[in-house]
């Protein structure tokens, strides 16, 4: 919505999200933003989607990574090849260059999943993740990572210390209390540093 309905008030919201993000810390600047949720279908690959357009917009390099290996989504959004990705890093020896796509919004590339590997969390344990993280912070300014949700699978909580914060995507009418705290319980389990939560589907009418 931020690409193709940039004067909609959701976009709004979202380049308002971006403008917290870049003051947060003025002294330690953001760069590796994961977004995660509690359980599926709460929002997350599309916050972080619209989330790296409204940055892009405002002309700084970004490179939205799909960490969901068990069920990689980005490729359908933006409309790229996924038959290589970030799990092709792991199992192919494939070069960063060679995975990164361009998705069609300038200053914007995508780095899809890939093919399912069978053990997506000690792949993104590993230090060939540390690696990648490495090289992707070389040539973008900004980096999202999209992974699956944090209370089901270990997945985001083993990536979450890793970078410089972590944004929690909760939607409104679905997410659960008790489901919210649980995550935010396993997250600062692992000391990472929860920047704050995105509440998403919200309606405009409800105070």
């Amino acid at each position: 919505i931020a690409y193709f309905q940039p004067r909609s008030s959701q976009a709004e919201a979202f380049r308002q999200l971006r403008t917290a993000i870049q003051f947060y810390d003025l002294e330690h600047p953001l760069r590796t933003v994961l977004v995660t949720s509690t359980g599926p279908d709460e929002g997350k690959s599309a916050t972080g989607a619209n989330l790296a357009i409204t940055m892009a917009q405002a002309g700084h390099k970004v490179a939205l990574v799909d960490c969901d290996l068990r069920h990689p989504s980005l490729h359908n959004l933006f409309g790229v090849e996924n038959s290589s990705g970030l799990a092709s890093l792991f199992l192919e020896g494939s070069s960063l260059e060679g995975v990164l796509r361009e998705s069609g919004v300038p200053n914007l590339q995508i780095l899809p999943g890939g093919p399912v590997p069978p053990n997506p969390s000690e792949l993104l344990g590993s230090q060939r993740m540390e690696e990648i993280l490495g090289s992707l912070r070389a040539t973008a300014e900004y980096v999202l990572l999209d992974t699956p949700p944090v209370v089901p699978v270990t997945d985001a909580a083993v990536l979450a210390p890793r970078v410089d914060g972590v944004l929690l995507v909760l939607k409104a009418g679905k997410t659960k209390r008790e489901m919210a705290q649980r995550a935010k319980t396993l997250l600062e389990t692992v000391n990472a540093r929860l920047l704050g939560v995105v509440l998403n589907n919200a309606k405009l009418d409800a105070g």
